[in-house]
């Protein structure tokens, strides 16, 4: 019986060890782990599974109940917070432990050698006691006022946030599992990492440190250590960062040479002299503003995403191929020029508060809303892409900026775009284009894509270059007569990116039957001015396909006009006429003349003044046999100038032209002159072609003074540029000119006006806009009836006798006959039984026959020999 009562009593006893209650004083603690339940999160058991921990319902938490949980979530409010963890020791199986967002001041959980996470963030803690925490993967303490941290007994320790502490110095030694460290924003003066082959992630920006030690360290791959007082940092055993800040510091040289896989890089606020990335050629997002240096050389950076260098004192960068960079802020500056023509998807830049002179945002993209140029008053020369050429003007117009805007710092398109090229040859014996055959300038090429169209003019070398963007298009060459040629192949389709650029085709003209056809054509290339000197330029062609051989004749007023020199020299001159002949003018030949007269001063006899008229004709032979005898001549009225404008634009027929030319050719000369201090690098001359008076599909360069190409488009747009000219800027080689021939519309009446002007673009500078050039049809009288129904004349062309024979019953009262520019030049006042009239004294070339009748007046052209 004895035995049994001391047995009862040991039994008690154990059962009051195994049941002993924890001492809890925190309120909010203890209701917690009594309102813990299987649906509120509070605890979890070794399954992970939400729990209940006074199990005996005695409102206690006793030493059995704490050993079953594993997880605790113990979350405080505004009305109950979380100010004592007393009794947490006793929940020693616990492996996460929750206790955020309290008004803790000290944190001990010493001996708690399960427990792997640790989150006690937002808090007010001082001191913390991680002494036996063996087992400890992550820990989580940022935001509290923390000034000490050990964590040496965390040998498995991966994970450690303690930013926003008041830590001052923080050790790692032995941590070897170590794969994060963010102890960022502390005043931390001395970080020790050694030898943590496992970190991959360090931030440690806004503290104190004074130098780092990455020798220990090879894996890591994102650094921030901005903001500290670091003056030298060597990285190149961190070939694998990836993610590298190491702004606000003292650094005045920076080596990331070794950084091959550095995709986001920022250095801003150092003292840096120089910044060389030439090797970290993965980079994305680049910040590098507030150092000492004045240049950035990032050409090449294709996979550059994001730039930003404000508030420095760069003056030049070069983003020569970044052509991923979408977002650019270089705001406030000393930037002179900036060229972003290559970066074909920004789609934001700022480049407020420079010093810009010339701004390059020619790229492609249409969509410019986020481009800002404020506060940049020096502003002169925009280059964007034509679809925004007049929004940018409108622009920098509201700004109050006194800035050009247009295209023309480069000849091809923004953005990405492909080039279809070749040349053009005219096979001439007939067996294919080969390499034998010469290559034919000036072919115009009309593009379209289905939507837009426009067309493109080969150079005089007879090469080609069409740049195009993405999708569909047709390229078809037009000639000035297909009735002499065709052209193989007739069309080309090429679709793009499917194939690949640049895309070569070369065309092949072929003669179409025998044709004979040549024009003439005079250029005054220096003004005539009283007493001194002018010069002219005589282009002929051979338009169809016959080699033929002939004479050009130049009639001019012997009496005021002498003659100076010409090249090639003369065949034969005599009063008021000069002669050249000519032979084997093959197919699509071109050649010219340039020739010299004195004008007479006034003081000569017969004196020249200024707004004096002189008049010239030109006439090119054969004549009999050719198809279009009207182009055989050309007259030119060319009125004497004191001083002049040297950039200006001319018809050459004349401000008053006979109705004949309705629907014919009229010939335009545009000159410049770089009267700069500087040669011209490009020129381009812009002419808006008025679509009311003019086919612009029958306009044909005929000369000018250097290589250049042709690009028509918008409808009427006419561009004409010579690209790399290089014009001299000194007095003898500065002048330079374009000369072309374009059909007046047929549907003009007499009276009808036509006016041309051109803007003159001398590379970045502002337009210098000619002289409008304005031409009327004027009648030399009355047209009562149809000439070839009443009578005939013949020859036609003439040289000594032109006949006259009636067809019906008409009796002739008068004949006069005048020149293409309206002078009465025979007069037969009485003319009832004349049917001859004597032309041997007339000047060679086109001349109008009128005829007055019992039936009213009429009239026909010819041409003198």
């Amino acid at each position: 019986m004895t035995k049994n009562y001391f047995l009862l009593l040991a039994l008690c006893f154990l059962s009051s060890v195994n049941a002993q209650i924890i001492n809890i004083p925190g309120a909010l603690f203890k209701a917690q782990l009594q309102q813990a339940n299987e649906t509120n999160n509070v605890a979890k058991d070794i399954n992970n599974n939400p729990m209940k921990i006074d199990l005996n319902n005695d409102t206690e938490i006793d030493a059995d109940e704490a050993s079953k949980v594993y997880s605790l979530n113990i979350i405080g409010s505004t009305s109950l917070p979380l100010y004592d963890l007393t009794g947490i020791k006793y929940f020693k199986n616990l492996t996460y432990l929750y206790c955020a967002d309290s008004y803790l001041t000290s944190l001990d959980l010493s001996g708690l050698n399960n427990l792997k996470e640790l989150v006690c963030s937002r808090s007010k803690i001082e001191s913390i006691d991680l002494k036996g925490l063996t087992s400890l993967e992550k820990l989580d303490c940022y935001s509290n006022s923390i000034t000490s941290l050990d964590i040496s007994d965390c040998k498995n320790l991966k994970v450690l946030t303690c930013l926003q502490n008041s830590l001052y110095n923080l050790d790692t030694t032995g941590l070897l599992n170590l794969e994060s460290i963010d102890c960022s924003q502390n005043k931390i003066k001395i970080l020790i990492i050694p030898f943590l082959d496992k970190l991959i992630d360090l931030k440690c920006n806004e503290n104190q440190i004074e130098a780092l030690d990455f020798s220990g360290i090879s894996n890591l791959m994102t650094l921030d250590c901005s903001s500290n007082n670091l003056k030298t940092v060597n990285v190149s055993n961190l070939s694998k960062l990836s993610y590298f800040k190491i702004r606000k510091n003292k650094l005045d040289v920076l080596d990331v040479s070794a950084l091959f896989n550095l995709e986001t890089f920022a250095c801003g606020e150092n003292f840096l002299t120089s910044l060389n990335i030439s090797k970290n050629q993965n980079i994305k997002d680049l910040e590098c503003g507030g150092n000492l240096y004045t240049s950035i050389d990032l050409s090449g950076h294709k996979k550059l995403f994001s730039l930003r260098f404000n508030y420095s004192n760069i003056s030049s960068v070069n983003l020569k191929n970044c052509e991923s960079l979408m977002v650019f802020d270089c705001t406030d500056n000393q930037l002179i020029s900036l060229d972003v023509s290559d970066c074909k998807n920004l789609s934001q830049l700022d480049c407020s508060f420079n010093k810009l002179k010339s701004l390059y945002i020619k790229n492609g993209i249409s969509y410019n809303y986020y481009y800002f140029f404020n506060f940049n008053p020096t502003l002169k020369y925009i280059c964007a892409d034509e679809i925004e050429v007049m929004d940018f003007q409108n622009r920098v117009n509201n700004l109050g900026y006194n800035c050009i805007v247009n295209s023309y710092c480069s000849f091809n398109p923004g953005g990405t775009y492909y080039t279809i090229s070749g040349n053009q040859k005219y096979d001439s014996d007939n067996n294919g284009c080969d390499i034998s055959d010469t290559k034919l300038p000036n072919l115009n090429f009309n593009i379209t894509d289905g939507t837009l169209k426009g067309n493109i003019i080969s150079d005089e070398s007879g090469n080609y270059s069409i740049s195009v963007g993405e999708g569909t298009h047709t390229i078809t060459p037009i000639l000035e007569d297909p009735n002499y040629y065709e052209v193989s192949p007739e069309s080309l389709v090429v679709t793009f990116p499917t194939q690949t650029s640049p895309f070569t085709q070369n065309f092949c003209v072929t003669p179409k039957g025998e044709h004979q056809d040549i024009e003439i054509t005079i250029l005054s290339t220096v003004p005539a001015r009283p007493g001194f000197d002018a010069t002219y330029k005589i282009v002929y062609k051979n338009k169809a396909n016959k080699t033929v051989s002939g004479s050009v004749t130049l009639d001019f007023n012997d009496a005021v006009l002498d003659y100076v020199a010409a090249s090639p020299s003369i065949t034969n001159q005599t009063t008021n006429k000069l002669v050249w002949d000519y032979t084997n003018l093959k197919a699509l030949e071109t050649r010219e003349i340039n020739v010299t007269l004195n004008v007479n001063s006034p003081m000569e006899t017969p004196a020249v003044n200024i707004n004096d008229r002189l008049s010239f004709n030109a006439l090119i032979t054969p004549v009999t046999g050719d198809e279009k005898p009207v182009d055989n001549s050309f007259a030119m009225r060319q009125t004497v100038v004191g001083s002049f404008d040297p950039n200006d634009k001319t018809c050459l027929e004349g401000d008053v032209i006979t109705p004949e030319l309705i629907g014919e050719y009229v010939h335009y000369l545009i000159r410049f002159e770089n009267t700069g201090t500087y040669p011209a690098e490009n020129i381009v001359v812009k002419d808006m072609i008025d679509l009311s008076k003019f086919d612009i599909s029958t306009l044909v360069p005929t000369s000018a003074s250097h290589s250049y190409t042709t690009k028509i488009s918008e409808g009427n747009k006419v561009e004409f540029i010579f690209e790399k000219i290089d014009l001299p800027f000194n007095d003898a080689y500065n002048d330079g000119y374009i000369a072309f021939k374009i059909k007046t519309l047929p549907t003009l009446k007499t009276g009808d006006s036509f006016t041309n002007e051109a803007n003159i673009y001398f590379d970045y500078n502002f337009p210098i806009l000619t002289n409008k050039a304005t031409s009327t049809f004027k009648t030399l009288g009355t047209q009562d009836f149809e000439f070839s129904k009443y009578f005939n004349i013949y020859p036609n062309p003439a040289q000594n006798v032109l006949n006259i024979s009636i067809k019906n019953d008409a009796t002739i009262k008068s004949i006069a006959v005048y020149d293409v520019l309206g002078q009465l030049v025979i007069a037969v006042p009485n003319a009832v039984d004349v049917s001859t009239i004597d032309v041997s004294k007339l000047r060679t070339g086109n001349y109008i026959l009128k005829i007055k009748t019992d039936n009213g007046t009429s009239g026909v052209k010819f041409i003198k020999l």
